[in-house]
C-alpha cells in the first residue's frame, strides 16, 4: 500500500512559478512509477507528467514539455512537480499517482494508487 499526500498548490500570476511536492508513505516508494495528472471540473484527468523509478526516464504532455520538470527524492520519498512559466489555463487540480510500470504512463489506467489533489489557479 502507498499513501500519496501532495502539497504546493496555491493561487500565482500568469508568467509565474509553483513547486508541487507529493509524499508517499512505504518502504517501496523507490520501486514505483509515479506521474502527476490534473483536472479540471467536468473534464477528464488529463496526463501532466512521469518519472521513472531510478529517475532516470521522464515524460511530458506536449502542452507542459520546456515548462514543467519532475523530479523525485527517493530518501525522502518525494516526488516533485516544478511548474514554471504559468498560464492561466494551466488552472486545474494536481494529483500524484503511482503505477508499477513505466508503460502508457500517459493513462490514468497504469496507476494503482492517487493523492486527494491540491488547487493550482493561474490568475491573468
Amino acid at each position: 500500500q502507498v499513501q500519496l499526500v501532495e502539497s504546493g498548490g496555491g493561487l500565482v500570476q500568469a508568467g509565474g512559478s509553483l513547486r508541487l511536492s507529493c509524499a508517499a508513505s512505504g518502504r517501496t516508494f523507490s520501486s514505483y512509477v509515479m506521474g502527476w495528472f490534473r483536472q479540471a471540473p467536468g473534464k477528464e484527468r488529463e496526463f501532466v507528467a512521469a518519472i521513472s523509478w531510478s529517475g532516470h526516464r521522464s515524460d511530458y504532455a506536449d502542452s507542459v514539455r520546456g515548462r514543467f520538470t519532475i523530479s523525485r527524492d527517493n530518501v525522502k520519498n518525494t516526488v516533485y512537480l516544478q511548474l514554471n512559466s504559468l498560464k492561466p489555463e494551466d488552472t486545474d487540480v494536481y494529483y500524484c499517482a503511482a503505477g508499477s510500470k513505466y508503460f502508457r504512463e500517459y493513462d490514468t489506467a497504469t496507476y494503482d494508487y492517487w493523492g486527494q489533489g491540491t488547487q493550482v489557479t493561474v490568475s491573468s
